[in-house]
This record gives structure tokens, sequence and C-alpha cells, in this order.
């Protein structure tokens, strides 16, 4: 028999494929799902296919939360069959990612079987690497956080010792379960760095860290015998791990979101997270959302990134002062400046700053897009749902349910 990864592997392997996003609803499965045709298409990589159509199922189920779904209301929303349905889920409770979650109302007939998302089968840690502090936290299936720390951290020591230390923060956070229930490890760190190759770019402040493959340093440390991988995940060779930029883990935090929206972080520095149609968006050179450094008053003080007048030094002074107020004024004129660029239709607000005082920052920025709204609405302001570990740890769990972000 052939060796078929688990299920959680398989996910996030298919969701690296780039021919991932063409598999459409009616497509050929290898569980018999199509309702158009029952020939297998030419090349189709069935593995893939059925990590696709099990991640769709488990994302249905995540998204239905403690009351759950029929297998009915699942084939009319992946459009499969109610067959492939029913194969699907029942190796999905194999695996213990599906139970029970009781009886749906009857229509006449026997009363149908609820599922669920079994959410402590599997569970993912976050990270977030900030410039002088790590926080880190371990979620279960639904994001719910079961387990948090937070030490000291001195980005300035350089790539080695930052990786060893978010090795050990999973370590310490993995506890008795172990790397078998390991669904994966999202790194949250400043950019610039690329997030498809997991190098970092050129820190600002930290020109160090410029080319440091950190994905792939943290990886190493995580592989069988060095406390966490033990076998499982990427062949054997230890969990999954993702690297991206603390406003997109932080965009992420913000949940579903179907519209345009912005997360702005003020912390050690200044940035911003774009949400375009629901989806983070990076652009192609992992270069979106540097939001600190619009200039905002020509020839300006001097910024540590090599410009006059950025947002982020004239913000940071601010805060430095004491004077929050003017700080949010200060954040809600680059908020301005990007919700008319892109139409957003909320901003959310977050880091260690926004959470001195966030009413001050939701007042101040607000106050900003409605002297600038032309007129039109002005776009929700509102602090944060959750920090930025929280989002690193989303972007760990989303190929297991099908997403990139």
């Amino acid at each position: 028999m052939a060796f078929m990864p688990p299920l959680w592997q398989q996910c996030c392997l298919s969701a690296r494929k780039g021919d991932n996003g063409l598999v459409e609803r009616g497509s050929v499965t290898p569980d018999d799902t199509s309702r158009s045709s029952r020939d297998p298409l030419p090349g189709a990589n069935l593995g893939a296919l059925r990590g696709h159509n099990d991640a769709l199922v488990l994302g249905l189920l995540r998204a239905a939360g403690p009351a759950g779904l029929g297998r009915a209301d699942l084939a009319a929303r992946t459009g499969l069959t109610p067959q492939a349905v029913s194969k699907i889920t029942a190796r999905l409770r194999a695996e213990g990612f599906v139970a029970d979650a009781g009886r749906g109302a009857s229509t006449g007939g026997k009363p149908r079987t609820l599922l669920r998302l079994a959410a402590d089968a599997r569970y993912a840690v976050g990270v977030h690497a900030d410039r002088d502090e790590l926080h880190a936290v371990r979620v279960d299936l639904a994001g719910t956080v079961a387990d948090r720390l937070r030490t000291p951290l001195d980005f300035a020591a350089g790539p080695d010792a930052v990786a060893a230390a978010v090795a050990r923060a999973v370590h310490r956070l993995a506890g008795p379960a172990g790397a078998q229930a390991l669904a994966g490890v999202g790194i949250a760190a400043p950019g610039p760095l690329d997030w498809r190759t997991g190098v970092m770019g050129r820190v600002t402040g930290h020109p160090q860290w410029e080319g440091h493959p950190l994905r792939q340093a943290v990886a190493d440390r995580l592989r069988p015998g060095d406390g966490v991988g033990d076998g499982v995940g990427n062949g054997g060779s230890g969990p999954p791990v993702v690297l991206d930029k603390d406003t997109n883990a932080g965009a992420a935090a913000s949940g579903p979101d179907s519209g345009t929206s912005l997360y702005l972080h003020l912390g050690t520095g200044l940035g911003a997270g774009i949400r375009l149609g629901g989806e983070v968006h990076r652009g192609r050179r992992s270069a979106a959302g540097e939001f600190g450094h619009q200039v905002l008053l020509l020839d300006g003080p001097p910024c540590r990134c090599g410009g006059r007048g950025c947002a982020e030094v004239l913000c940071l002074a601010a805060v430095a002062r004491g004077d929050l107020p003017e700080a949010a004024r200060i954040l809600g004129e680059g908020a301005a400046n990007a919700v008319a660029l892109l139409d957003a239709d909320r901003v959310w607000l977050g880091g260690r700053v926004v959470q001195q005082a966030p009413e001050v920052f939701t007042a101040g920025v607000r106050r900003a897009l409605k002297a600038r709204a032309f007129g039109g609405p002005t776009p929700e302001v509102a602090t944060a749902r959750a920090g930025v570990a929280e989002g690193a740890a989303e972007l760990a769990l989303a190929p297991l349910f099908g997403r990139t972000a």
C-alpha cells in the first residue's frame, strides 16, 4: 500500500503547490467526487486534490463552530457529492479531526448527525519576534489560545541568537502533547523580508539581518532530536515553519474579512498589514505595508530608514515625549492617506503602544479619517481582535484549511 502522509501534512504540502488554486468545485478527486465527470484529469495530483477537498471541509467546520454542520450542508457548500463528503468526513474522523456535534432538527425522517471540528486534535505555535521582546502562543485548531509566554529578546544579538530563542519558545510551549500534535509554527518578525523564501531583508536599524534564512534556521532547530521534531511533518524533518512580517500576522489575526482592511501596528516601529478581498496582500516583492516610511513632513527629522519626515519617526518621537494624542493624530493622517488610496472598509489598530491607550488612538485615528472622508462614509476603526503572535499561529494553521492567510 502506498504511504499517505498525515492529513495536515497533505494540506500543507498541497497548499504550497503553484496549481493548487486551480482546483475548482466539481474537479475530479480521488474520492470520486465530481458531479460533472468521472474520468481523472490528465496529470492530476490525486494526493493534492484529496488534501484540497479535506481542507475545504475542515474550513467549513471551523467556521461553523461548536454547532457544526451536517453532511448535506457540507456537500451543498463544497459542490462535492454526498458520497464523497461521507468518505472525507469518515477519514477526518479516523484521523481525529472531526467529532459529533449532536443531532440536527428532524424534518420528518431520522435526525441528521452534525459534525464539528475537533479543535484539540492538533495545535500550532505562533511567535512574535519583536526587536526587544519575544511573545509566543500555543493555539488549538479553532485559534483559541491554550498557553503563552513572554521573554526579553535582543534583535541586535543577531540571527543565530534569535533563531535559538524562537526554537526554545516552541519547545516550552509544545508541552506534553509533543510534536505529534504540532501542525505548524508561525514566526512574525520585523520587515522587510521575503515570506516565500523565508529570508530576512535589511531590517530597519539591524542591517546585519539582510539575507539571513530565518525560517530555515528555526526549522533546523526543530528537527528530530532537537526537542520538538520527532519525524512528523515535511517528510519526517520536523513541523512546517512559516515566516512573515509582523504586520501581516497582525492582519491575519483580525479574523474573516471579505472586504479591504488595514492593520496598523505601533510598537517599536510602525507598519501596516493589508487585506484585499479578505486575503493578506504582500505584493510581488513582499514589500507591501511599509506604512511607517511614507513621508508626512518634507525635510523633517531623519528616520532610521535613511529618509526624513517619515510617519514612523514622527509618531515614535511623540510617543517618547509622552504625547499620545499627537502620536494618534500622526497615525491618523497616515491612515487617511492609505484609506484614500485603497478605499478601505475598516482600520484595525494594534501594537504595545496602542494597547497602552486604545481609546486615545481609536479616537485620534477616527477623527483624522472623518476629516478627510471627502463626504463619503468613515471606515470603521477599532483595536485589533488579537495580537501578532496569535496571527502568526493563524498563518501556520492556514494551509490546513486551504488558505495562505
